[in-house]
């Protein structure tokens, strides 16, 4: 009896080994063989063009983003600022609610610089294929 049980271990042990090596010779065919030529970037070189009507749209949305994360930042500085004030904490409200303004500023004044730049370049795009 004592012979048979060595023997199903020695096949149990068997198998688990040449289902290991199965499993990591498929792990070793699957990863993707390195090259040595760069990749071809002929196609990524130009750049999209875009339609006079597409950069007003866009320029119109960075406009809202930009107000949309000016008014963000204004309530999560005053926010912060209410929970300090409320703590007993003077500087540190005064710290966020002029953190909270001036991040509302950048937000809004970046947001209206990308989107006007966006809609005068479509402006000029519309008005030359006019003439």
């Amino acid at each position: 009896m004592a012979r048979n049980a060595r023997a199903s271990w020695i096949v149990t042990v068997t198998m688990r080994l040449l289902c290991a090596a199965v499993c990591l010779a498929g792990v070793v065919f699957a990863q993707t063989p390195a090259t040595d030529q760069p990749p071809d970037n002929t196609s990524r070189s130009a750049k999209p063009r875009t339609s006079a009507k597409h950069d007003v749209g866009s320029g119109a949305a960075d406009i809202g983003l930009g107000t949309a994360k000016g008014a963000r930042s204004a309530v999560v500085g005053t926010g912060k600022s209410v929970v300090d004030l409320v703590t007993l904490h003077p500087v540190g409200a005064a710290t966020d609610l002029g953190r909270g303004a001036l991040d509302t500023g950048r937000n809004v004044g970046v947001g209206t610089a990308k989107g006007t730049g966006k809609i005068l370049r479509g402006t000029g795009k519309a008005i030359r294929r006019l003439f």
